[in-house]
């Protein structure tokens, strides 16, 4: 009896995991496991997760048992995904490089100098935050 209760719970997790043209993802959403190991990468608690990418017990039980089983194979797949999402920004940085500079050059337009004054005050606050609260992007990325 205890052999077919752990086929039906092995059978359940690998149920709860799907392969799509994005992944392995959790069923009946489109949140991949890829997107769990980033928050679980930043040390996000469960819960916090759950919350996060608006889970329900189940599938975030079943997606973290399912990481944990298959820890080799999902790490290989989600180094794969950063390694071309860094490939892909990569690309368009560049590609977009010119084009940002002279935007940047650009005079701003008659008129809005008030709300120009206002967006670089509100982006100077933000990094201001993110320095005293120890943020740093790369943090996030690897």
């Amino acid at each position: 009896m205890g052999g077919e209760t752990a086929m039906i719970s092995a059978l359940n997790e690998q149920s709860s995991i799907i392969r799509t043209e994005r992944g392995l993802t959790i069923t009946g959403t489109r949140i991949t496991l890829y997107d769990v190991m980033d928050y679980l990468k930043a040390q996000y608690p469960p819960k916090l997760i759950r919350e996060k990418l608006g889970l329900n017990n189940k599938q975030i039980c079943s997606a973290l048992a399912y990481i944990e089983t298959h820890r080799t194979e999902v790490e290989a797949e989600y180094q794969e995904c950063l390694q071309t999402a860094a490939e892909i920004r990569q690309y368009w940085e560049e590609r977009n490089r010119e084009r940002f500079a002279k935007i940047a050059s650009m005079p701003p337009k008659p008129g809005q100098e008030d709300l120009r004054a206002k967006l670089q005050a509100w982006k100077n606050r933000i990094e201001r935050g993110r320095a005293s609260s120890g943020y740093c992007p790369s943090n996030y990325i690897r």
